[in-house]
């Protein structure tokens, strides 16, 4: 039997196959710690529960039309709207049935010609450049050398080519928790809209963000309508609204862009679930308490894993304005991201993701989005693990361990 050359060139998902590794041990009965987590342990929204049920009570759950129910483009419209200060029609909207990343991926189908080059900033999230590889497009990484998560416009710029098609932001950003400064976000759309490049915004992350360093409308810079204008801002209800299970995200372009994405996704998925949307819905226009709720736990927990690296001899750490990730610099223990992950995950039974899947060798991407014992706990795991200078034993579960390795 043999797979193509094009599925045998696309790596496996990092998050996934530690979440296997985890799985696994949990089933033997290991006290694993997750701090790889990509989801927030929040309840599904009263509102969306109650919308969706109702959709089902009608027992008339058929085919949608492909760009999405007319309810959910409503409430997208209204969404934007009021978070994005931009107004935008129902034929501006795409609405995937596998979240934000079916929407990615139905976009760069739609806008990607074999050997088109796409530009990513590093660190970025694992799926940009396969889904890049998948459409035969070339992708480009951009990494800041200064040692800060946010690349140069400079270095950008120098980075385009004659065959650059499109420009990925991720504003807040996994897996770093940075927020773009207003100064670049603004840059970058005069440089794509003099140029004639898609600037893609990814803002699944855009409503969590912490203290008063609000990431910026992409919108507020632009000087074209939107049917004139080659910016897209990608979204979904999985991370705000704790909803990673019902797939619902959506695509906002200029009306070409998003009827040649109707057709793909025509062509590969048809239409996102009724039940789904419906309950997409419910979250997008009940009550947002939840919202808020989830951002100020977040901001909580984050200053907890703050204070706990800090106190971590040889660990870097630079503080996350916003998502539910941190990626601290551990190069000074190993400069194999996987091994590290692999390590931790033998020795002291924590998850964490390589930041080399991420374009950050050395770095570990770590999730607050987990109890605080969690996070005390595992820091506490990793540094028994890797600081020779802590204590030689530790309790783990209820096994007493002791460190016999240098």
């Amino acid at each position: 039997m043999s797979v193509s050359q094009l599925a045998r060139e696309i790596k496996e998902s990092p998050t996934l196959v530690f979440n296997e590794k985890a799985r696994i041990l949990r089933e033997r009965g290991e006290p694993v710690i997750h701090l790889g987590s990509g989801e927030p342990k929040s309840k599904t929204p009263f509102d969306a529960i109650m919308s969706c049920t109702a959709t089902l009570r009608t027992a008339n759950i058929h085919y949608t039309s492909t760009e999405g129910i007319p309810p959910l483009l409503k409430a997208i419209c209204r969404y934007t709207e009021e978070h994005y200060a931009k107004v935008i029609m129902p034929e501006n909207i795409l609405v995937s049935s596998g979240g934000a990343k079916q929407a990615i991926f139905n976009l760069m189908m739609s806008i990607i010609d074999p050997q088109d080059e796409v530009i990513i900033l590093a660190p970025y999230w694992v799926s940009y450049t396969e889904i890049v590889k998948m459409v035969h497009g070339i992708p480009v990484i951009v990494t800041p050398e200064d040692g800060r998560f946010e690349p140069r416009f400079e270095d950008i710029t120098k980075a385009v080519s004659s065959y650059t098609k499109a420009i990925m932001v991720n504003s807040p950003n996994n897996p770093s928790g940075c927020i773009y400064s207003d100064e670049l976000i603004a840059k970058l759309v005069d440089f794509c809209e003099t140029k004639g490049i898609y600037l893609i915004m990814d803002d699944i992350y855009h409503q969590l963000y912490f203290g008063k360093t609000k990431p910026v409308s992409v919108y507020k810079y632009s000087h074209k309508s939107i049917d004139n204008s080659k910016i897209v801002v990608i979204n979904g209800i999985s991370k705000a609204y704790a909803m990673t299970g019902f797939r619902i995200g959506w695509a906002i372009a200029n009306r070409e862009i998003t009827l040649a994405m109707r057709n793909v996704s025509a062509q590969n998925t048809s239409c996102p679930s009724v039940v789904l949307q419906s309950a997409a819905v419910g979250a997008l226009t009940g009550i947002q308490s939840g919202v808020e709720s989830l951002r100020l736990t977040l901001e909580n927990n984050k200053n907890i894993m703050m204070r706990e690296l800090r106190a971590f001899n040889g660990v870097k750490v630079r503080e996350p304005q916003g998502t539910f990730y941190c990626l601290p610099d551990f190069s000074a223990y190993s400069n194999s991201s996987v091994k590290l992950s692999n390590f931790l995950l033998e020795k002291a039974l924590v998850v964490t993701v390589p930041g080399g899947e991420f374009g950050f060798e050395g770095h570990l991407r770590l999730s607050y989005c987990v109890s605080i014992s969690d996070i005390i706990e595992g820091i506490a795991r990793i540094k028994w693990a890797l600081d020779l200078n802590s204590p030689n034993e530790i309790y783990i579960g209820e096994r007493k361990m002791r460190r016999n390795w240098k």
